[in-house]
């Protein structure tokens, strides 16, 4: 059961201080490194009045994933979808970690924010109303799941080993592969090998936002079909 924090601690943390000490213990020792032991420490408070203010590691991690979220979320609220979705990816980057915890389901305020934020910007394109939610959402999953798996490749690899040495790995088992049985992955091999994640994530995001300006194209062609 979770403890009574002795009075005086509580006046001292919020669960934004416990957040905000979080996030930098995860920078510095991963997910797995991360202790409560350790965050006491940095805080220097008690175990009691933690548990005022998280359940338990789970709840501690993804408390501290959505003040990542919050920060990337900081300024810019007039931004592009192009720009919002950079600085998100751009954010989890920097906070490998985080990624894979964030979600609005169960609810968290954060990536709530950035939900409303991607479907306030879909509702002033000419998509109609019905088509917000379904383009909305699929921009969400694209921008968080992305970023989540990329993190995940890289927690996959030993400790000390470099991403690129992962990679010329893979690439050397797509090189071996029938190339009649696999005509694209042997040619793209030494693509695997050399790209860049951040472009692999741009190409992706453009075509989706490229498809978004299509449709709106497409729409306003028969609403005006002498429109350039």
């Amino acid at each position: 059961m979770p403890q009574t924090p002795a009075k005086g601690r509580t006046a001292r943390l919020s669960r934004e201080v416990v957040a905000a000490a979080a996030v930098e213990l995860l920078d510095e020792h991963g997910e797995r490194g991360l202790t409560f032991k350790l965050l006491t420490e940095r805080l220097k408070t008690g175990a009691g009045a933690l548990y005022w203010h998280v359940a338990n590691k789970d709840d501690l991690v993804r408390l501290a994933a959505d003040r990542v979220m919050g920060d990337a979320l900081t300024g810019g609220a007039d931004a592009s979808l192009h720009t919002l979705a950079l600085a998100i990816y751009d954010t989890f980057e920097r906070h490998p970690w985080a990624a894979s915890h964030i979600g609005v389901v169960p609810p968290q305020p954060n990536a709530l924010r950035l939900l409303d934020r991607i479907g306030t910007l879909v509702a002033k394109t000419t998509l109609p109303p019905e088509r917000h939610f379904v383009t909305a959402t699929a921009i969400f999953n694209f921008v968080t799941s992305v970023t989540a798996q990329e993190s995940s490749n890289a927690a996959t690899g030993a400790p000390g080993v470099s991403r690129d040495t992962v990679l010329a790995e893979l690439a050397a088992q797509w090189e071996a592969l029938d190339p009649a049985a696999f005509p694209f992955l042997t040619r793209a091999a030494a693509d695997l090998r050399d790209h860049d994640d951040r472009d692999q994530f741009v190409a992706g995001l453009n075509l989706l936002l490229d498809g978004l300006r299509l449709q709106e194209l497409k729409l306003d062609t028969a609403t005006d079909p002498d429109r350039p």
